[in-house]
C-alpha cells in the first residue's frame, strides 16, 4: 500500500496535485460524520477514496449535534422501533472502537405529574428500550422513586416529582468523532482535504458522472477530480448539490434548527445528565461536562441562510425558561450564558409534520446520472449510513465492472488515538496522564480534557509540551496542541483549532479569549503567513466569540 501523505495543512500543495494526477473508484463529498464514515468504509474495503468538505470537516451539522451517541428513546413515542433497534445496538459498537471518545453517561428521566412519560410507561419504554438496544448489565435501566430521584438530582421540584427512570447513554464529541474517523481512513489510503469546494460535475459519453470540479478555496484555483463514482453526503447542501446534477426531483430535504446553551456548572450544578420535559411538551438535556453544563435542544423550521447558522434571542430564551422551569432554585439569565452553537438537521420531508414529528430515517438517492446521495439519518447511525451506502457503490460497481468488493468492516476498526480494549484501560491512563499534570501545576481537569479529547495521541501532545520553554505552562500545552493539530490534523487556521479540534470555544471559552492573539502568532508562523492574514484570523476569531457568547437583551 502507497503511504499516506501526512495529514498535515502544510502537505497541502501536494494533496491538490495527488487529486488533479489519480483517478478515484470514489470521491465523497462532505467532511461531517456520514461522510467520514463512507470514506473509512470504502477504503476499508479496498476503494481508492477522495474527500472532499467545502468548509473545515465537522463544520456542519456534526460539530453541532447535542454530542450524545444514544439509543433514541424518544422515537419509542413515535413508534419508530427500527431506529431504537439500529441506533441502540450501534452505541456499544462505536464505544468499543473509541472508548475515550464515547464516554458511558447515566442519563436521569424524571416523571412529573402531567408530563410527558408517565410511571408505568416510562418501565415500559425503558425495559423495550433496553431490550432493542441491548443494553446489559449495570447500563440497564432503574425506576426510581422520589426520595431516589431527588439524592441523586436535588436540583429536581420536590413539587410534582413521581420519581425517575435512570438509563444509560453515551457522550462524545461529535467533530472529534468525525475527525478521528477520517483519519482512520488515510491509514487504508484515503486522501481527505478541507477547503475544497464541489463546484460541478464531470460526465462520461453516456451522461453518467466521472468526477468533480473543485474549487480550492485556501489557494482560489480550480481543479478537476477524475472518479468512477460519487456519495454525495453533503447534509443540509445535499439538495443544492441535486440541484447542480439536475437530479432534484422528488423527496426533498426539510432542515430544521437545534441550538445549545453552555452555562458555567456553578450556574447548573446537575450531578449528572438530566433528560427534561419543556412545557410545550417537547424534551430536553441538561449535559454536565467537565466546567459547564449544556442544554438543548431546540427543533424549529429553517429555511435563512445554511452557511450562517445562528442562535437567536428567542432561542436562548425559549431554553432558559425551561431549564428555570425544572429545576426551581435555578434562575438563569441571558448573562449566565457562555456560549452556544446552532446546527441544522438534514431530515426528509413529510408533508403535513412538524419540525419534531419528522422522521429522523435517513434515505438514499440515486440520479440517472449516477450521483449517490444521502441525507436523514442520526449521528448514532452513522456507521450503518456509511453501510448501506458503500454496499449501494459496491453492488454497482460489480454489476458494471465485475469488481467484488468484500463487506463492511468498519465495526473492527478502532478510531485513531484509540488502542483502548475497554474503558478501564482509558481509566488508568487517564490517572497516568493526570499524575503527570498535577505534577506540573495543571488539575484533573486537564487531563481528563486532553485524554477525552485525543486519547493516545496525548503522548504526542506531552512530548511537544515538554520541548517548549515557555513560562506559562497552559500556553505550553495549547501551543502544544496547535503544533500536533496542524502536524497531523490539517488545521487550516484559529477556527479550525478553537472549534472542531478541541471544542475550546463551546466549553472553555475563556481559554479562546486568553490565548487568542498567541495562537494567530503561532498558526502565521506554522503556515508562513504574513501580517494580513494574521489580522483576518483575528478579526474572524473575534467574531465567532461574539456571536456565541453575546445574548442580553441589548445586543441580541
Amino acid at each position: 500500500m502507497k503511504t499516506p501523505l501526512p495529514f498535515s495543512a502544510r502537505n497541502r500543495a501536494e494533496h491538490l496535485k495527488e487529486l488533479q494526477s489519480a483517478e478515484f473508484d470514489l470521491v465523497v463529498i462532505g467532511g461531517g460524520i456520514t461522510g467520514a464514515g463512507i470514506a473509512l468504509d470504502a477504503a476499508s474495503r479496498g476503494l481508492k477514496v477522495a474527500l472532499l468538505e467545502k468548509g473545515d470537516f465537522a463544520s456542519g451539522t456534526s460539530s453541532k449535534s447535542t454530542k450524545l451517541i444514544h439509543g433514541g428513546l424518544r422515537y419509542l413515542k413515535q413508534f419508530d422501533f427500527w431506529l431504537v433497534k439500529e441506533v441502540g445496538s450501534e452505541r456499544a459498537i462505536v464505544h468499543k472502537l473509541a472508548p475515550h471518545l464515547v464516554l458511558p453517561e447515566k442519563m436521569l428521566l424524571p416523571l412529573i405529574e402531567g408530563g410527558s412519560y408517565g410511571k408505568w410507561l416510562t418501565s415500559i419504554g425503558l425495559k423495550v428500550y433496553d431490550i432493542l438496544a441491548q443494553v446489559s448489565g449495570d447500563d440497564k435501566r432503574k425506576m426510581l422513586e422520589k426520595k431516589e430521584a431527588l439524592k441523586l438530582e436535588p436540583l429536581l421540584p420536590k413539587k410534582g416529582l413521581k420519581g425517575a427512570g435512570y438509563y444509560a447513554e453515551y457522550r462524545t464529541d461529535d467533530a472529534r468523532l468525525t475527525l478521528e474517523s477520517i483519519k482512520a481512513s488515510l491509514q487504508y489510503g484515503a486522501l481527505a482535504l478541507n477547503y475544497a469546494e464541489v463546484t460541478g460535475f464531470r460526465y462520461d459519453g453516456q451522461g453518467k458522472v466521472a468526477g468533480v470540479i473543485v474549487s480550492d478555496l485556501c489557494g482560489g484555483e480550480s481543479l478537476e477530480v477524475a472518479s468512477r463514482y460519487i456519495v454525495s453526503a453533503a447534509g443540509p447542501w445535499v439538495d443544492e448539490l441535486r440541484g447542480l446534477n439536475q437530479s432534484k426531483r422528488g423527496k426533498r430535504l426539510h432542515l430544521t434548527k437545534g441550538v445549545h446553551l453552555v452555562f458555567p456548572h456553578e450556574k447548573l450544578p446537575v450531578r449528572q445528565s438530566v433528560y427534561f420535559d419543556v412545557p410545550d411538551g417537547r424534551m430536553i438535556f441538561a449535559i454536565p461536562r467537565g466546567k459547564v453544563t449544556y442544554v438543548g435542544t431546540t427543533d424549529t423550521n429553517y429555511e435563512a441562510d445554511k452557511d450562517d447558522v445562528r442562535t437567536d434571542l428567542a432561542d436562548a430564551i425559549y431554553l432558559i425558561s425551561a431549564v428555570n422551569n425544572m429545576f426551581p432554585s435555578i434562575e438563569l439569565e441571558l448573562s449566565d450564558i457562555e456560549s452556544s452553537w446552532a446546527g441544522l438537521r438534514p431530515l426528509i420531508h413529510e408533508e403535513g409534520k412538524s419540525a419534531s414529528e419528522l422522521s429522523r430515517k435517513d434515505e438514499i438517492f440515486t440520479s440517472d446520472s449516477g450521483l449517490v446521495s444521502i441525507a436523514g439519518g442520526k449521528l448514532t447511525g452513522y456507521r450503518k449510513m456509511a453501510e448501506r451506502v458503500v454496499n449501494r457503490v459496491a453492488a454497482t460497481m460489480e454489476e458494471e465492472h465485475g469488481r467484488k468488493l468484500k463487506g463492511c468492516q468498519t465495526d473492527k476498526i478502532p478510531l485513531c488515538g484509540s488502542d483502548f480494549k475497554k474503558f478501564k484501560q482509558v481509566e488508568k491512563y487517564l490517572e497516568e496522564v493526570t499524575e503527570r499534570l498535577v505534577s506540573e501545576g495543571f488539575t484533573p481537569y486537564d487531563a481528563w480534557y486532553l485524554v477525552t479529547t485525543y486519547g493516545r495521541q496525548t503522548g504526542q501532545i506531552l512530548e511537544g509540551f515538554a520541548n517548549f520553554t515557555d513560562k506559562d505552562a497552559q500556553w505550553r500545552l495549547m501551543r502544544a496542541e496547535l503544533h500536533f493539530g496542524i502536524a497531523h490534523e490539517m488545521v487550516q487556521n484559529p477556527i479550525d483549532f478553537f472549534i472542531r479540534r478541541t471544542g475550546r470555544l463551546y466549553f472553555d471559552i475563556g481559554s479562546v479569549r486568553k490565548y487568542l492573539d498567541r495562537v494567530v502568532e503561532e498558526c502565521g508562523e506554522l503556515l508562513g503567513e504574513g501580517i494580513e492574514k494574521r489580522e483576518a484570523w483575528k478579526e474572524a476569531m473575534q467574531a465567532e466569540i461574539q456571536r456565541h457568547s453575546a445574548f442580553d437583551l441589548e445586543t441580541a
